[in-house]
C-alpha cells in the first residue's frame, strides 16, 4: 500500500448498536441511582433493632494531647485518654470534630453512642447527622467504644 492510498472502512463490519446503547443506558442509570441515593440518604444503613442502651458523650481536648470523656447528660467523667492511646478512638472523634468545623455546628450538641439488641454499636454526631457502625472497625476498635458505654452508665 502505498503513502498516497487513504484506509477505507470495510464495509458491513461495523460492531453493533444496541450493545453500545445498553452499556450507555446502565451507566446513565447506575449514576443517576447512586447521585439520588446520596442526596437523599435512601440506601443508609437504618437500624432494625430496639436500643437497649445510650449515651450522649461530649469530648473534651486537653491542654497534654489527651481527652477527657465526660456523660454529657450528667457532666461526669466517664474516661480519660492519655496521649498517644486509643488511635481509633482518638481518630474516629477527630474526624466528627472536623466535620462539624466544616458545618459551623460547634461542640455544643452531643454524640450518641447506642448499643442495639442485635448487638450493634454506633456512634452519631447529631449536629451533622454523621454516624459509624463500629463494629465495621473490628472487635478491638469496638471495644473502645463499648468500655465508654458500660463506664458511662454504670456512673450516671
Amino acid at each position: 500500500m502505498s503513502s498516497t492510498q487513504a484506509i477505507q472502512p470495510r464495509s458491513g463490519s461495523s460492531f453493533p448498536r444496541a450493545p453500545l446503547f445498553a452499556a450507555a443506558a446502565l451507566i446513565v442509570m447506575t449514576i443517576t441511582f447512586a447521585a439520588v441515593g446520596r442526596l437523599t440518604h435512601a440506601f443508609d444503613s437504618m437500624p432494625t433493632a430496639p436500643a437497649v442502651a445510650a449515651l450522649n458523650l461530649k469530648f473534651v481536648d486537653r491542654a497534654d494531647g489527651g481527652v477527657n470523656v465526660f456523660n454529657a447528660d450528667t457532666n461526669g467523667l466517664i474516661d480519660e485518654i492519655m496521649p498517644e492511646s486509643n488511635g481509633f478512638l482518638r481518630a474516629t472523634v477527630r474526624g466528627f470534630a472536623q466535620q462539624r468545623r466544616r458545618e459551623d455546628t460547634g461542640p455544643a450538641i452531643p454524640f450518641r453512642l447506642t448499643r442495639w439488641a442485635d448487638g450493634r454499636l454506633t456512634l452519631l454526631d447529631p449536629a451533622t447527622g454523621r454516624g459509624v457502625e463500629l463494629e465495621a472497625f473490628g472487635q478491638t476498635n469496638e471495644e473502645a467504644f463499648a468500655k465508654l458505654l458500660i463506664d458511662g452508665t454504670r456512673h450516671s
